[in-house]
């Protein structure tokens, strides 16, 4: 089975905000992004990577994933911040701008090279019109392991930025390209996250996106701020009566009368033997959800 971690709510936390890093370590996020790159402005790149490095070092926030991203490498701040964050160890590095393999194959030898731990994973920034170009060459990368890819992340912003494509209710000039990076991801094991709602006044609107992202296959959504998070968790996970249908299908393949069937009906629908992965996701993931619910 594929990686079952909670990922319905990824925020960006600005690094050269330290009172927001010591917040986030009480915020309902399933993961957060400390940010380097387009959150923080030149003058205060340095402050960010100290005190996002600092913050990943000194932990503190439970079980919530710590992912840093760092400045592209053709930046001033780009060696520094790989050098920097690989010692802090987080559980993953965001490389921003990721437009061909060739941008992942230049950090493998650089995560080789600083001798940076296994357990630190390598997110891609799908954010420009010729990574969608390229977005299954891109997603193949995972399959050398050097290069540590396990997610996309789509850049929303910056692809209507330079497709001058609308950011309209509905999104649909971003459907395609949408499709295309979740396609990329499914077929080589990858996780896939969903691009920020801007309008942070409004949090029903981003409720919405919430659940188009979810239709659509999406592990999660990026968020800007804290007030979009109860929609990302809401909407991404599993209704009381899929968790109530996914244990009857569960049971009904597990009786021995149905051991040799490839189908069966439960409830007037039928399900085939694939649905069984689907089922004991919803069922994973609402376990999990009262479990961290319970403890917080």
């Amino acid at each position: 089975m594929s990686d079952l971690r909670l990922r319905r709510s990824v925020l960006y936390m600005p690094g050269s905000n330290q009172r927001a890093l010591d917040k986030a370590k009480t915020l309902p996020a399933d993961s957060l992004i400390l940010d380097l790159e387009d959150a923080v402005s030149m003058e205060e790149k340095e402050l960010a990577r100290d005190q996002v490095c600092a913050a990943v070092k000194g932990g503190g926030y439970g079980h919530r994933e710590l992912v840093i991203r760092v400045n592209a490498p053709q930046t001033p701040w780009g060696d520094g911040d790989l050098r920097a964050a690989i010692q802090a160890k987080p559980d993953a590095i965001l490389m921003p701008k990721v437009s061909s393999p060739a941008v992942l194959e230049s950090v493998a030898d650089a995560l080789e090279a600083l001798d940076a731990p296994d357990s630190i994973a390598v997110w891609a920034m799908i954010e420009t019109p010729a990574a969608i170009l390229n977005i299954h060459e891109i997603a193949k990368a995972r399959r050398d392991r050097r290069n540590r890819l396990t997610g996309f992340v789509l850049g929303t912003n910056d692809l209507a930025k330079d497709t001058w494509a609308q950011l309209v209710r509905g999104r649909v000039p971003m459907l395609p390209w949408m499709m295309l990076t979740l396609a990329a991801a499914r077929a080589e094991g990858l996780i896939v996250l969903d691009g920020v709602w801007n309008d942070i006044a409004d949090p029903e609107g981003c409720r919405e996106e919430c659940r188009q992202a979810r239709d659509l296959g999406f592990d999660g959504k990026t968020l800007i701020h804290p007030n979009q998070l109860e929609p990302a968790n809401t909407s991404f996970a599993p209704t009381e009566e899929e968790v109530r249908r996914a244990r009857l299908v569960i049971e009904a393949f597990n009786l021995p009368e149905n051991a040799k069937r490839a189908a069966i009906k439960v409830e007037g629908r039928m399900y085939e033997r694939q649905h069984i992965g689907v089922a004991r996701r919803a069922v994973v993931w609402s376990e999990t959800i009262a479990a961290r619910d319970a403890a917080a």
